[in-house]
């Protein structure tokens, strides 16, 4: 084959890739969306994933199905969606743990969270808290940072897990103020709670939802919270940037994504259908009774927000030189 066939050859592939690639996304979606949860189901980004996919039908114009994939700190069921092929039927929900934490301390996550995934909508974000037990000798952030600096080591904190969004941003917190305190993880964010509510470890640090009720009962303290401003439902608990440690002041996100090299026409499509849909006042109102706030931003948006905590963390791993354990 001369080189002019060869030229014509690729101009014909090109075409025809073009053209196949439009048609999928006018056609799409004519079949139901699979939409993988990398966790088990009951927590914060199960019920954010579910309240969407049932409420999304009308604008996406088809059903969409989740599916949870639990496992590896939320590694397993990000791998499936990052290995799906690129067609807008197999999409999954994104949070800082498998965007950022897990990746940025785990050197075998089998993906890379900046290239092989395209980042649609941040859906909403949740403010985490650093809270302790009635028993700690301190309510207050002041007296808590005395205590801390005080009794280097002396104390221990429970998260979810190694690598977690709990873990990593107590080692944030940990570097920018230079106080020790032992990491104990658990195999969820349910049997931390369970150990810092009934005294076994001293503090958490943790999303708010699945502290609220427990601070609420008195059963825990909320020493700082991770929101843009002080939250309604603890209006005497300050934030993080207001202690003056705003690279702590970060929140959970949960977003949806697909695999690398989605068609821009279908990330319009998924983006304006689930944009339409966390508008809906049903649906804002039940995110928001989780604790979250509806954040609903771009692609564009959404793509540096994750390259920013992927960078935070990954320089935290660095400094506090974290490995898995």
């Amino acid at each position: 084959m001369n080189r002019r066939n060869i030229v014509q050859r690729s101009l014909v592939l090109g075409t025809l890739s073009v053209c196949s690639t439009l048609v999928l996304a006018q056609s799409y979606p004519n079949k139901p969306v699979k939409l993988v949860v990398p966790f088990a189901p009951g927590g914060t980004t199960d019920i954010i994933a579910r309240v969407v996919a049932q409420n999304i039908n009308g604008p996406l114009g088809q059903t969409m199905i989740v599916e949870n994939k639990a496992g590896g700190g939320g590694i397993i069921g990000a791998n499936d969606t990052a290995k799906s092929p690129a067609d807008g039927y197999s999409l999954g929900v994104a949070t800082v743990s498998t965007t950022a934490t897990n990746p940025a301390i785990n050197p075998k996550t089998p993906y890379n969270p900046l290239t092989d995934f395209t980042p649609i909508i941040n859906l909403a974000a949740t403010p985490n808290v650093l809270a302790v037990h009635p028993s700690f000798p301190a309510k207050d952030y002041k007296a808590f940072l005395a205590e801390m600096k005080k009794n280097p080591g002396k104390y221990s904190y429970s998260t979810s897990g190694t690598g977690g969004i709990g873990h990593l941003q107590m080692e944030l917190y940990k570097s920018l103020t230079g106080v020790f305190v032992t990491h104990i993880p658990y195999r969820g964010a349910g049997p931390a709670l369970n150990d810092t509510v009934a005294g076994q470890v001293p503090m958490i640090f943790d999303n708010l939802p699945s502290a609220l009720p427990f601070i609420k009962d008195g059963r825990l303290v909320a020493i700082a919270v991770a929101a843009p401003q002080r939250l309604s439902v603890l209006p005497n608990v300050p934030t993080f940037k207001e202690l003056g440690l705003e690279p702590v002041n970060r929140m959970a996100y949960y977003g949806i994504l697909g695999p690398k090299n989605l068609p821009k026409e279908v990330v319009a499509k998924i983006h304006d259908a689930a944009r339409k849909t966390v508008e809906m006042p049903e649906v804002k109102k039940r995110i928001e009774e989780t604790g979250s706030i509806i954040v609903a931003n771009t692609p564009e948006q959404f793509t540096e927000q994750i390259k920013a905590e992927y960078a935070v963390y990954k320089k935290v791993v660095e400094v506090q030189k974290l490995k898995l354990d």
